[in-house]
């Protein structure tokens, strides 16, 4: 299970430089990690785990399959694009097949990159990509509701209860706030997905800032820091220039060149792991003589459940897992060394999957 960020922002904020970082990301790890792929708006990256490499060696893994993340470059936002200027439509259509949604906020002064509006102004190139996205969700809320609405009156209860959404979500709308704001009942969660509306995608935001800027921030992040704050959101300091620097280097080069800039690790990296936490992600591990894998998982998922995301019939038929924690792998080096300590534990149904567990499921279908 991997999971889709849309990049989205105004033009000249360093949104084509981020998504061409990542591409060529993606490309340097085609050669170590085959199931990478490119597509002329997607890159897919694998998820930095260093835990991996680690039961790898342990394990005396032959191949080493990482988690991946694929990040969406969505084009065409402009002023107008709900309405379809620019490449309006495309990218309505683009955005809402991302799980979250990635704003890439203008943090940097520079005459040679002129910016749409004249001038630097990280929080109003938000709210110009925000409402756009709030208005395209009006709109589609509003086409659907009349026919609801007839549904409702015929007393069909599920369009009853969906036409309660739609209005909770209008009412968020029609007062200038995103509809992930909306206080959706638990038991109605699944159905409120159903609306695919743009603005109740978690949001990430990332202020690109200058190189010399990288390691600090400046005043124009911490206005967008400040900012995700109030929408109870994660915010990422970046410089595009500098991941695209970096994508270049070979992996021996870039730990010095970080290094140079005051940086621990690359920009992508924290990107990466600031999803993970925003949507609420965990990941087990597989290991053994063939692979060493991560397998990316919903916090709280029961150990089937997890199993599920290895192959359909892993969760059918689960009988049990057989699971160590990482470090208990690590400290008693390996399977072997863990069940002589008695490290191994048999985890039935119920079982919540822990962030780092290794696991080796049985099944029977």
């Amino acid at each position: 299970m991997g999971f889709k960020c849309g990049i989205v922002g105004l033009p000249n904020v360093g949104k084509s430089t981020l998504f061409n970082a990542l591409t060529q990301t993606a490309a340097a790890q085609a050669a170590n990690y085959p199931f990478c792929t490119i597509e002329p708006n997607v890159g897919e990256v694998a998820v930095p785990e260093p835990r991996l490499q680690k039961l790898a060696e342990i394990a005396g893994s032959a191949n080493v399959i990482p988690a991946r993340m694929s990040f969406v470059d969505i084009a065409g936002l402009v002023k107008g694009a709900s309405q379809g200027e620019g490449l309006g439509n495309q990218f309505l259509a683009n955005i809402r097949e991302v799980d979250a949604v990635v704003y890439v906020l203008r943090c940097f002064d520079d005459e040679d990159v002129t910016h749409v509006a004249g001038k630097v102004d990280p929080l109003a190139d938000f709210e110009t990509v925000e409402t756009e996205l709030m208005l395209a969700d009006m709109e589609s809320l509003e086409k659907r509701r009349a026919n609801v609405e007839k549904k409702a009156k015929t007393g069909d209860k599920e369009a009853k209860a969906q036409l309660g959404l739609i209005d909770l979500a209008l009412e968020q709308l029609q007062e200038g706030r995103p509809a992930r704001n909306a206080q959706v009942p638990e038991d109605q969660r699944r159905e409120w997905r159903m609306l695919q509306l743009l603005t109740s995608k978690p949001v990430l935001f990332v202020a690109n800032v200058d190189e010399d800027s990288a390691a600090t921030g400046n005043a124009y992040s911490r206005q967008v820091e400040e900012r995700a704050k109030q929408e109870g959101a994660i915010a990422v300091v970046i410089s595009a220039k500098i991941e695209a620097e970096l994508a270049l280097l070979e992996e021996s080069e870039r730990a010095e060149y970080l290094e140079s800039l005051g940086l621990e690790e690359p920009g992508l990296n924290r990107l990466i792991h600031a999803g993970y936490q925003l949507l609420g992600l965990s990941t087990y591990f597989t290991a053994g003589p063939k692979e060493a894998r991560a397998w990316t998982i919903r916090t709280g998922w029961t150990a089937p459940r997890a199993a599920g995301v290895i192959h359909g019939d892993f969760e059918k038929g689960f009988i049990r897992a057989e699971t160590i924690a990482y470090d208990d792998y690590v400290a008693h080096g390996g399977e072997a060394g863990a069940r002589e300590a008695g490290k191994l534990r048999q985890e039935g149904k119920d079982y919540i999957v822990k962030d780092g567990d290794v696991m080796l499921f049985k099944f029977n279908v």
